[in-house]
């Protein structure tokens, strides 16, 4: 492809130097296989890239065991891409990262140093870096002896490594890295200054530009570097990082560096998203972007995207259809009519999907957390960091730590360091060796420094990000990559979120918050904040301790807590030698496709649709995992239309109270929200039909690393939706809004600019679009619900939720019935009833625990479904126990001991069945004194009660199940204004002990006279 304009007059300085454009491997977590990195050589190639640098964090002899030789096998893999590399044109530079616990005035270190670098050129490598980022920058006792300062210590070390092997190709990574490291300021910083002077004018230094992750990189900015380090800087560009946070991988274009920059600048390498194969719209648009000499003649890219809006392809502007011209968004239109063949080319993947956990489950929101580990570099002690000053409520981080630490969970468990991982010594496969242990260990949490400063917004949420309403608007730029959707419905949207932001939002003060309202949160979270940052991107806890050690870290994790509520991030396929490759055949039996001819009440849009990957499909992929600083359009249209329909809701309630048919519409404003109803129920299906075709993908490989993602989100948006749903029924108060405002949202004034300034890094909004879905449902203290196991594998059936109905009687009790048998088997094995009982009493199971909710009140019921439309799970309460106890034994008893008569009798065959039979009938015929009422320290607190199961295959298959039904069921109560619910447990019935364990329940009461625990918790 062709070299930039303007490029072969970079700089006079660096003479007939090429540009450098690539990719950097640099981040933390999994590295990629050397297959992977071949595939990665061929597409830089005919991308007309030129560069890659080879710099995984958490690979073997990178950083940890850098002294370490290569063996044989591992020089093989290594010599075999560095030959790979050269076949493709690609300069391919060697990074060793020593800086972590080498002694610079050492020879017999540096001599070491030397002779692993000869190794390595022994390979056939030509060129080479130094990375000393994410480490201390105070000199060891013997280097104060011979060095003046830090920098002359990287300076002379750098140097003589330089010279040493004979000048080549060289780039350096500075410790101060960006401007928000540098200490003072750029200008003013002595390291900085240091290297501008001493270290050899032809090695090129890295540098990320404002921040770790700038949201823009201005000529200015990179005129001061440029004038402080004597020399163009090489841009390592972090935009596309995702190892700070789990729940997000960036599948937007490049943007916020004008092509006008290139001239400016050494070069530019990318150091994208931790899976592989989420990275081919960074690299694209990076490679579209330095074949240009100028950005369009917008102030930015938002604006742009508005500007376009309004114009059809063949009304656009000439400017954007020149090959020299650079616009983000058709960048990225080109990008996903490349990717889509990817799609169908059938690959294997290796092992079962495996998604690195965080090791800090937070209990709630409390602090923006800064990382000990990120994209490039990591903060340490000895760092600040740097912020503009803006306009958004700012509140002291002393006072942010207070309240953390009245709300965090003390631990004593040892900080664990990543798992050491190998990625060459096999072509198709990453190995850990448990055997190992990484003599790096990783940087707690409260050895983090904070800004003086951040924004009172960003206190009690998730990490949340997006962009305005006004500039998130859909294009239309062919091949139909983005909807089409009335304007005018757009501007009304976006006015009535501005009224609802300013009637409805009424942001909490901080000292409001009260500890009551987190009762008993710390046993959500076995780990606490003083463990592991949960920034770190490496493996789960399982894949971080040796199979010796497994019990002891499963007695302090729950099987199911294995997905943070606010950060999830890449997919990890770490595998043990004895790994084989799952093809494509077999992925194909494990999955199971829609392919019912009925028609799915629930799921019309499923029925028969085309499960092949499309250009719009990836449209919105990208969409819903756009960029740091920014949400796509369509994820931005989902945020909006939840807010819209929640804060809009009361005019089905007005509409049902003047005893009109909702249904109908017969009032305008009605009509439009079931309109827009069936539109967001529209947008979710969607996101479903992503979800089954990437699971039905061909390319193994990349179903594996993009399924959790749209999985999780499609789980976010299974609990709106079945909210918008109960909200459409009118079972609410009319001061609804009363009891879920309060928490900070993406619509809570001041969020959405600070998120969008760029002034604080996107760690301190974990969590995306996910995060925002999330935290739209009106739950407070509930972040344990929305960690939950992921599939172990890429599955195309789901479950859905939505609001019981009638119809659903029958099938609410079968479901009742079998979880109950089923669990009544593991606690008697010896005494097997099997399902279905005796038609006599084939629902007196489900009388006994459910039926009262059902009849006296199903508002607050609601099922998970199958693609069958087939219940597999429900949730019942009930407001006011000591009301429902009431209406329990004038009403239901009453009908019950009707249905089953103390005489109840059996036919022969079923006589093993009386045992069974009578505890239920004895229960119904006692007298109204001897039913157990419920304590008034239980009701007072807690005065909801609940029921729930799911069958025991579908939690196999879906942990999550059954937190995302008490997710939407807790949101249904606070809306009616109760803000704690509780169960009543039989003291022996170890199983429902543990089973509302792990939903977030604790034990608040023990009954002695009746042998009871209650649990109880609140939101």
């Amino acid at each position: 492809m062709e070299d930039v304009e303007g490029t072969k007059i970079n700089n006079q300085q660096d003479g007939e130097r090429s540009f450098i454009c690539g990719v950097i491997e640099g981040f933390y977590g999994r590295p990629w296989t050397t297959e992977q990195r071949k595939d990665l050589f061929r597409k830089l190639k005919s991308m007309g890239m030129d560069s890659y640098m080879y710099a995984p964090k958490d690979d073997y002899k990178h950083r940890a065991y850098w002294r370490e030789m290569y063996t044989v096998e591992e020089a093989d893999h290594l010599s075999s891409l560095i030959t790979a590399a050269k076949d493709a044109g690609i300069v391919f530079y060697y990074a060793l990262s020593p800086g972590l616990d080498m002694t610079y005035s050492n020879q017999k270190e540096i001599s070491t140093l030397k002779r692993k670098l000869d190794q390595v050129s022994q390979f056939g490598c030509e060129a080479y870096a130094l990375l000393f980022d994410d480490i201390e920058s105070e000199l060891s006792k013997a280097d104060k002896e011979v060095f003046q300062t830090f920098a002359n210590a990287q300076v002379s070390v750098t140097n003589e490594i330089y010279a040493h092997l004979g000048r080549p190709k060289f780039l350096f990574c500075p410790t101060q890295y960006c401007a928000s490291r540098a200490v003072p300021t750029v200008q003013e910083s002595e390291y900085l200054n240091t290297l501008g002077s001493k270290l050899n004018n032809e090695i090129d230094i890295l540098w990320t530009g404002d921040k770790v992750i700038s949201k823009t990189i201005s000529i200015e900015s990179i005129q001061e570097i440029t004038e402080v380090l004597r020399r163009p800087p090489c841009i390592w560009d972090n935009l596309h990082a995702n190892d700070y946070d789990q729940k997000r991988i960036f599948l937007g274009p490049y943007v916020g560096r004008s092509p006008e920059l290139i001239p400016h600048l050494r070069g530019v390498m990318t150091n994208p998203n931790c899976e592989f194969n989420g990275n081919f719209i960074a690299i694209h648009t990076l490679a579209f972007w330095s074949r240009c000499s100028v950005d369009s003649k917008m102030d930015s890219s938002i604006s742009a995207d508005i500007k376009l809006e309004t114009e059809n392809e063949e009304e656009m502007p000439t400017e954007f259809l020149s090959k020299n011209v650079y616009h983000p968004r058709v960048a990225l239109k080109n990008a996903i009519a490349d990717w889509l063949p990817e799609f169908f080319t059938e690959k294997e993947a290796w092992g079962p999907i495996t998604k690195p956990q965080p090791q800090v489950q937070m209990v709630m929101p409390i602090i923006p957390i800064i990382p000990s580990i990120n994209t490039c570099m990591s903060l340490t002690t000895t760092t600040t960091t740097s912020t503009n000053t803006r306009t958004v409520p700012e509140v002291n981080t002393t006072q942010l730590q207070a309240l953390a630490d009245v709300c965090t969970v003390t631990s004593t468990i040892t900080p664990i360091s990543n798992p050491v991982m190998n990625s060459l010594v096999s072509p198709t496969k990453v190995v850990t060796f448990e055997e190992i242990i990484n003599p790096i260990p990783t940087t707690a949490a409260c050895n983090i420094e904070l800004p003086k400063k951040i924004p009172i917004s960003i206190v009690p949420v998730p990490i949340m990000e997006t962009r305005s309403v006004e500039a998130s608007v859909e294009l239309d730029l062919g091949n139909e990559l983005f909807e089409e959707d009335d304007k005018e419905e757009q501007k009304s949207d976006s006015e009535k979120v501005d009224q609802a932001d300013d009637s409805d939002e009424k942001p909490e003060p901080v000292a409001s918050l009260s500890v009551d309202t987190m009762l008993d949160d710390s046993s959500l979270s076995p780990l606490s904040a003083g463990v592991n940052e949960p920034m770190e991107c490496s493996s789960s806890i399982a894949s971080q301790v040796s199979p010796r050690e497994q019990d002891e870290v499963t007695k302090l994790v729950a099987d199911d807590v294995l997905m943070e509520s606010v950060n999830d991030v890449h997919i990890m396929h770490v595998e043990s030698g004895t790994s084989s490759p799952i093809s494509n055949a077999e992925m194909r039996e494990e999955i199971e496709i829609l392919d019912s001819p009925q028609e799915n009440e629930n799921d019309k849009t499923l029925v028969g649709f085309d499960s092949k990957i499309t250009i719009d499909d990836l449209g919105l992929l990208c969409d819903l995992f756009y960029l740091p600083f920014e949400h796509g359009s369509r994820g931005l249209k989902l945020l909006v239309e939840f807010n819209w329909l929640k804060s809009n809701a009361n005019v089905i309630l007005q509409e049902r109270s003047a005893g009109g048919d909702a249904n109908k519409g017969t009032k305008p404003e009605v009509s439009e929200w079931l309109q827009r109803c069936e539109k967001f129920d529209g947008l979710c299906t969607r996101v479903l039909e992503l979800l089954i075709k990437i699971a039905n993908c061909e390319n193994k490989e990349i179903c594996h690393e993009l399924y959790s993602y749209v999985w999780d989100i499609s789980c976010a948006l299974s609990l709106l939706n079945c909210y918008v749903k109960w909200l459409a029924l009118g079972q609410f108060p009319q001061n609804m809004s009363s009891y879920t405002e309060g928490s900070y949202t993406w619509f809570s004034k001041g969020w959405k600019e600070a998120f969008m300034s760029g002034d604080q890094e996107p760690w301190v909004f974990r969590g995306g679009l996910i995060a925002d879905l999330q935290r739209l449902m009106p739950v407070d203290s509930g972040n344990d619900l929305f960690v939950f196991k992921l599939p172990e594998k890429p599955r195309a059936n789901y479950y859905l939720l939505r609001p019981y109905c009638n119809m659903d009687e029958q099938n609410v009790n079968d479901v009742c019935t079998r979880s109950y048998l089923q669990w009544q088997q593991k606690v008697d094995a010896t005494n097997h009833i099997t399902f279905p009982l005796p038609i006599p009493v084939s629902n007196i199971v489900a009388d006994a625990i459910v039926g009262a909710h059902l009849t006296l009140c199903p508002e607050l019921c609601f099922v998970a479904y199958d693609e069958n439309n087939s219940i597999v799970g429900y949730v019942c309460a009930a407001l006011d126990v000591n009301i429902f106890q009431r209406n329990l034994d004038l009403c239901w008893y009453t009908e019950l001991r009707e249905k089953y008569p103390k005489d109840l009798c059996l036919q022969e065959s079923e006589e093993h069945l009386k045992p069974f039979v009578i505890q239920f009938v004895e229960q119904f015929h006692r007298s109204s004194e001897a039913l157990e009422q419920c304590p008034a320290e239980v009701s007072g607190s807690f005065p909801a009660v609940l029921k729930a199961a799911t069958l025991r295959e579908v939690e196999e298959h879906d942990a999550g199940i059954m937190k995302r039904l008490l997710t939407v069921l807790l949101a249904a109560l606070r809306a009616n204004g109760c803000f704690g619910i509780h169960v009543c447990i039989p003291e022996l019935d170890a199983r429902q002990v543990a089973f509302y364990s792990r939903i977030g329940f604790v034990d608040i009461y023990r009954d002695e006279a009746t042998k009871c625990i209650y649990m109880g918790r609140r939101f």
